[in-house]
């Protein structure tokens, strides 16, 4: 059983190669390729995702599987090997049911498609890219379709970023939350907006590069493993254990984008960096879940970022990096400025109050468009009613509606925004945990230090990644399954404090 399951890290080894050349094409095309290279490139990703798939579909690692799950099912379920063999055969099962060619053309369709929109937004021509759009949603419900039996069609969608998680189950806890949420939104934004001019100045990129380079260098982030580059859409993304690379994009009149989704994406890095080397190569380092994975990044966002106790230690340090434009604000007006609670159109730019409610917007029009009840040449219309309707405020162009996100022009319609708001719902869970294990946490983060909550965090959640599920994951953490009251109570002391609300 040893020799087979050497022969099957090994043959798992050389899948995760291609992958990671994948990786490597795909973080070149958002960040230096010309646009001339788009054709190529998406011929190049769609021979490299074909060959992927017959590898790890090779009716040789079924057999592998087969021999080892008995021995594995004879190990403690804990041990490395077990947990190996049951996340490969996991994955295995769910890939023989795609056809490789049509994995081929997904992923051409995806990265021809990725190009048009980065052409397609600053253009407001959303015409110019329906029909690819369309065609999409199409290879959508084909994956969909791969795996019959389903209660929703995007069950198997969401199933790929979320496992075990179904439209049922997100929209019972959208629910709820949005009933916890729309009164702290009507609360809020019935007062006077708070002031956050001072993050509207001008600040030069290069000193908001570093400024940000210094903070995450401090929580922990590597960059003898990882470094920092300029795209469309910020992402992270991952080619080895010793090679995790973060994007983000500057605007000289917003303190805001550069700075916040720095800390953002270094929070999925540092996930990353912090698995167990054992696991490199292997389907244990390939993620947990998109919601676990996103909890860390909203929680060195938010939970950290945009902190009291953080500001305290680093505000003085941000005045002197800008003293031009931050010397005569007070703390206190930059911390409300960072914090501002408003009905916005943009979701990366939306505050912690109001986001998930343009997660759950997306949400509910992807399970629309999949279902059939909304067409593509409708959908315009559609996000900005609802828009309308659920934040009161309707986009006036597609660049700050149906365009601002990159997840539908470069990847499937279904499964890919659920993971924001199990993100954030788990990031307050996972703090909250932390700070019980050790009440010194904000103490420490006002002094700058960030060295306990990181490794508690590496401990008890990065070294695993995809051992337990998201569900194994957090019994063993609280030893009760996924609920939102930590994140709930976490929203109403901070804004509820801010913003002086009653009790």
């Amino acid at each position: 059983m040893e020799k087979k399951y050497e022969e099957l890290k090994t043959r798992l080894l050389e899948i995760n190669d291609i992958n990671a050349a994948t990786a490597v094409l795909g973080w070149d095309q958002s960040t230096y390729m010309p646009p001339g290279g788009a054709a190529a490139r998406g011929r190049q990703l769609s021979t490299l995702g074909r060959l992927s798939h017959e590898k790890f579909t090779d009716p040789a690692i079924g057999h592998l599987l087969d021999d080892l799950t008995p021995w594995a099912e004879s190990l403690p379920y804990d041990s490395d090997e077990a947990s190996l063999i049951r996340v490969t055969r996991r994955n295995y099962e769910k890939a023989i049911k795609v056809p490789p060619m049509l994995l081929a053309a997904m992923y051409a369709h995806g990265a021809a498609t990725y190009q048009k929109w980065t052409k397609a937004r600053p253009e407001n021509d959303f015409a110019g890219i329906q029909d690819d759009l369309a065609q999409t949603l199409d290879y959508s419900r084909q994956i969909a379709d791969c795996f019959p039996g389903y209660d929703h069609i995007a069950d198997p969608l969401i199933d790929f970023a979320d496992q075990g998680m179904k439209a049922a189950s997100v929209r019972q806890l959208f629910a709820e939350l949005r009933e916890q949420l729309v009164p702290l939104v009507q609360a809020i934004t019935a007062q006077p907006l708070a002031d956050d001019s001072c993050l509207h100045e001008s600040y030069p990129e290069d000193e908001q590069l570093a400024f940000g380079r210094e903070i995450i260098t401090a929580y922990g982030f590597d960059f003898a493993r990882g470094r920092q580059d300029k795209t469309h859409h910020p992402f992270m993304t991952k080619f080895s254990l010793g090679d995790v690379r973060i994007t983000t994009r500057v605007q000289e009149n917003n303190l805001n984008e550069a700075l916040f989704s720095t800390l953002h994406e270094a929070g999925h890095a540092m996930y990353e960096m912090g698995i167990n080397p054992a696991y490199e190569g292997t389907p244990l380092a390939e993620g947990t879940s998109s919601g676990v994975h996103e909890s860390q990044s909203r929680l060195w966002e938010n939970l950290v970022g945009r902190s009291r106790p953080f500001w305290n230690h680093y505000y003085p340090k941000l005045q002197a990096a800008f003293p031009d434009q931050l010397e005569n604000v007070p703390q206190e007006t930059f911390y409300q400025a960072i914090n501002k609670v408003f009905r916005s159109l943009i979701r990366t730019d939306a505050d912690e109050v109001t986001y998930n409610l343009h997660v759950m917007i997306r949400f509910d029009l992807e399970l629309a468009l999949l279902e059939g009840t909304l067409e593509i040449k409708d959908l315009p219309e559609a996000w900005n009613s609802r828009y309308e309707s659920d934040l009161g405020i309707r986009p006036s162009s597609d660049v700050n509606g149906v365009l601002q996100d990159v997840h539908w022009y470069g990847g499937l319609i279904g499964g890919a925004f659920q993971g924001y708001t199990l993100g954030n719902i788990m990031s307050a869970l996972f703090f909250d945990q932390a700070v019980q294990a050790h009440p010194d946490i904000p103490a420490q983060i006002e002094l700058g230090e960030f060295g306990i909550l990181h490794g508690w965090l590496k401990e008890n959640i990065y070294q695993y990644d995809a051992k337990y599920t998201a569900n194994e994951l957090i019994e063993r953490i609280t030893g009760e399954p996924l609920t939102i009251d930590p994140y709930i109570r976490y929203l109403y002391a901070k804004f509820g404090d801010l913003y002086e609300l009653p009790a």
